[in-house]
């Protein structure tokens, strides 16, 4: 990497851990202790910029240092990765070979449906080892919880996405840290209203589930 790249993905995994901070909200009652992680938004921005590579560097690096600083096992790491390569990685991967806003939004769709599919298997696989529950409960929550629950998350985080992507790498590009022919976005207001469109409904369905609304 060249030393202006590893910088501008050092302050992105530092902002991706600051979101991090806020990891600690249920978004499905049936499976609390599932919470809502917002890190993705910012590793599949630097896949949008870098490409899918630099989604899973960063990916590797913020797993690490979340089990550092909140403490975990190898498979909080494990699961992790799969969670946020599934959508960051998949998003990146798509809009490399499609840099079109076009493009960008498929990819972002894939990486939600991929995300839902990837974690429905890992969950089934690895909840009943990690919580010690039967694996007979953990199909039982599938549909009610745990499916949902990452649709939600993934669907969230794309739409914060769309919202953030421009406003980000324009202060990054100010700041000197992105160079202008690196890759990005073409945007539009349209992205940004589909964009805020996703997340309010989202948020809606989510406070609706909790029954806040």
């Amino acid at each position: 990497m060249k030393s202006k790249k590893i910088t501008t993905v050092g302050i992105l995994c530092a902002l991706a851990m600051i979101l991090n901070l806020f990891a600690f909200i249920p978004l499905v009652p049936t499976v609390t202790w599932l919470t809502y992680d917002p890190k993705d938004i910012i590793i599949v921005i630097g896949g949008f910029i870098y490409g899918p590579a630099t989604s899973l560097i960063m990916s590797g690096i913020c797993s690490v240092l979340e089990i550092m600083i909140k403490g975990g096992t190898i498979l909080d790491v494990v699961m992790n990765m799969i969670s946020t390569c599934s959508f960051a990685c998949v998003a990146a991967a798509i809009y490399k070979h499609k840099h079109t806003r076009q493009g960008a939004m498929i990819g972002l769709i894939a990486g939600v449906m991929v995300t839902v599919l990837n974690m429905t298997i890992w969950n089934y696989i690895v909840t009943p080892i990690y919580y010690g529950m039967p694996r007979e409960a953990v199909v039982a929550l599938l549909l009610p919880g745990i499916i949902p629950f990452n649709l939600l998350k993934a669907g969230l985080n794309a739409g914060i996405t769309l919202l953030l992507y421009k406003s980000l790498v324009t202060i990054l590009r100010k700041m000197n840290f992105v160079e202008t022919g690196t890759q990005s976005l073409q945007h539009s207001h349209s992205l940004v209203w589909v964009g805020l469109f996703m997340t309010i409904t989202i948020l809606c369905i989510i406070l609706a589930m909790q029954n806040m609304i």
